[in-house]
């Protein structure tokens, strides 16, 4: 059986209570922050609504009525239970807007969100910001369950069930070592038939860097490529520390491999067709990201 529509009407029963304690219309009425003819006109409406009269009003206060102090005797466990819900929503509100969750690939991980979170937590030293790292496929399943607020992605393809947008934009690079055979021979153009004859060092299934790579290379051939030679490995650190020791052909991003190869250690290759360029996407589960996530998200395209 549906409740009531007056039922709903929990601030004018409270207001009620409010005058059982008082014993006056107008000492309720300062205590809920409105006018004494505000407070009369609901508690009018409360006993149209009931059909019974609760209030005996004169010159000295207002007395209730046998059916008033019924009422309001059956109404406290209502208002204590709205008022306990009314705390819990408040508080879920406020850990809401205290909180941010945030994910990450490694890419944004490493060289983007660090400055970005700084610059929110000078806004709002107190926040509580709890950011993890992982691949863009672990990324994208940690927003789609809502275990983060945010995630900031690398890969070439957005879940249409996501909300998105583009933050930055990033590009890979395929570097050597400067005593690898194919440094010597840098400032020609490789083919990209050439590459599936050399040890690719690439990031783990389910990364951004390497779905991005292997999309490129495939549009550049025309087919879907086949290396046979090609390495899977965890980390940017560990390509890096791999291709140093001429371990082969490392494909990560420019900006991992910048200082490297100004510095004369790294050698950046160059091959016909081959787009490497991405864009940096952050996303976010529902509609509209919450107002401390959209936030982050300004200062992540701003930058």
């Amino acid at each position: 059986m549906p409740l009531p529509p007056w039922i709903s009407d929990l601030g004018a029963l409270d207001l009620l209570l409010s005058v059982s304690e008082t014993g006056s219309v107008g000492r309720a009425a300062h205590l809920h922050g409105i006018t004494q003819p505000s407070a009369s006109a609901r508690l009018t409406k409360l006993e149209q609504q009931l059909g019974v009269s609760l209030l005996v009003r004169s010159r000295r206060g207002s007395v209730l009525t046998p059916a008033g102090e019924a009422v309001v005797a059956w109404s406290r466990g209502l208002i204590d239970a709205a008022r306990t819900l009314a705390d819990g929503v408040l508080t879920l509100r406020a850990d809401q807007q205290a909180r941010l969750r945030v994910s990450a690939s490694l890419t944004v991980a490493e060289y983007l969100l660090p400055a970005w979170l700084l610059t929110l937590r000078r806004a709002h030293p107190d926040v509580d910001i709890a950011a993890e790292v992982a691949n863009s496929h672990h990324v994208i399943e940690a927003v789609r369950s809502g275990t983060v607020d945010l995630g900031f992605v690398e890969a070439p393809e957005i879940p249409a069930d996501l909300g998105s947008r583009v933050v930055d934009q990033d590009r890979l690079a395929l570097v050597v070592a400067a005593g690898y055979p194919l440094a010597a021979h840098a400032w020609r153009e490789l083919r990209p038939t050439d590459l599936a004859d050399q040890p690719l060092l690439l990031r783990e299934p389910g990364s951004g860097t390497r779905d991005t790579f292997l999309k490129a290379l495939e549009h550049a051939l025309g087919f879907p490529p086949v290396l046979p030679h090609a390495i899977s490995l965890g980390s940017t650190t560990t390509i890096l520390s791999t291709v140093r020791a001429g371990g082969g052909i490392g494909v990560i991003s420019a900006r991992a491999a910048a200082s490297a190869v100004a510095a004369g250690e790294l050698v950046e290759l160059r091959v016909q067709g081959l787009t490497l360029s991405r864009p940096l996407h952050v996303l976010w589960p529902g509609h509209a990201p919450n107002a401390l996530a959209a936030e982050l998200v300004a200062i992540a395209a701003g930058a």
